[in-house]
């Protein structure tokens, strides 16, 4: 079976440098529209992009409804049929304005990757996002062992995400220089650290507790003071690992070095939720927590804009429309205060006025 078409890997190859140096894309996209663009070739027995129809995008996309996710053997989400057709639609059209496929691709033709309105709703519809609340992680932290030196970095790493809100992408990345205990902040410089876009900006930290801070502020005090680190050691450092005796790996302590991403915070974060008898809650759902937090106490508007650039946001609708959702019970104990009482929504009105303000700004 055909595996490979030269003229379609070449063509790939300068799409995927146009998205990387032209349009700034990151790996992980770049990464979802070359599996997009595996899966049609797939599908079409890697058949010279020159020669491509309507038909075939209609029939890609009744093959790929018929598709089953490789781990769970469920059907293909209506998310997943979304971004890999919308990847293909964007391919396709980029593709018509290029010398040699301008005769044979129009715009229009990439039309044919959309879904129905129907699908395509269905698949672009926001839903809830769950986080634990402050209690339930103080509860996590409370169960947690702190007799190893590992398992002293473990707790510390959930309280400092709590703390700073950080991405476990970054967190993963920052040294010792990077936290200012005295300042209470945390410098989340793109050149060292492995920032969301590459962007550099402050945090400090937030208001959640004593105990979740002196939790952080032990930790790094031991780094310093116990095992003699310096301002270039890595904040969580990687776990060392040996081959042992029965020639399996175990666990010896720290390692001087960075972890090479984030895969074994998240595990953390899964052991220690687990083992505290609750569901499941990963690093970034933090920062929804965080967002809540916002809520109950009640920011005015230029609090608030203070708590979203301390999350890394440059606009407030940002943290509004992507952390901001109020949980259902909020909801619900809301509409009834509003139901028995009128309240003078003075308050309301001065954060609804900015929020007007910026809008209005954003469409000059």
């Amino acid at each position: 079976m055909k595996k490979s078409s030269a003229p379609n890997e070449r063509i790939k190859r300068d799409y995927i440098i146009w998205l990387k140096e032209a349009k700034g894309r990151n790996e992980a996209s770049i990464d979802g529209v070359a599996k997009a663009l595996n899966r049609f070739e797939t599908y079409s027995k890697f058949r010279d992009f020159k020669k491509f129809h309507i038909e075939q995008a209609r029939g890609f996309k009744a093959y790929l409804a018929e598709q089953r996710n490789e781990r769970t053997s469920e059907p293909l989400s209506a998310a997943t049929l979304y971004s890999t057709l919308s990847a293909l639609k964007a391919f396709f059209k980029w593709l018509a304005d290029k010398p040699g496929y301008k005769s044979c691709i129009s715009h229009a033709d990439a039309e044919y990757f959309n879904l129905s309105e129907k699908e395509a709703r269905v698949a672009t519809a926001h839903r809830g996002k769950h986080s634990p609340t402050i209690e339930q992680i103080l509860h996590v932290l409370e169960s947690m062992p702190v007799q190893s030196d590992v398992e002293k970095r473990n707790r510390a790493l959930i309280a400092f995400t709590l703390l700073t809100g950080a991405r476990d992408g970054a967190t993963a990345s920052f040294k010792l220089k990077h936290i200012d205990l005295v300042a209470g902040k945390i410098e989340q410089d793109a050149r060292e650290v492995n920032t969301k876009r590459s962007k550099t900006f402050t945090t400090c930290f937030f208001p959640v507790g004593d105990v979740v801070r002196e939790i952080v502020v032990d930790w790094v005090n031991f780094l310093r003071n116990e095992k003699l680190w310096g301002n270039d050691d890595p904040l969580f450092p990687a776990t060392a690992m040996r081959n042992g005796a029965d020639r399996r790996f175990e666990v010896v302590g720290l390692a001087r070095k960075h972890w090479s991403n984030a895969t074994a915070i998240r595990n953390i974060f899964k052991q220690a939720f687990t083992t505290a008898g609750l569901p499941y809650f990963n690093p970034h759902s933090f920062r929804n927590t965080l967002a809540q937090l916002a809520y109950k106490l009640r920011l005015g508007p230029e609090q608030f804009k203070v708590w979203s650039q301390n999350l890394g946001h440059e606009s407030v609708l940002t943290t509004f429309s992507s952390y901001g959702e109020v949980s259902a019970y909020r909801q619900a104990e809301i509409m009834r205060n509003l139901a028995e009482t009128s309240g003078d929504g003075s308050h309301g009105e001065d954060v609804l006025n900015a929020i007007s303000k910026l809008l209005a700004r954003n469409r000059r």
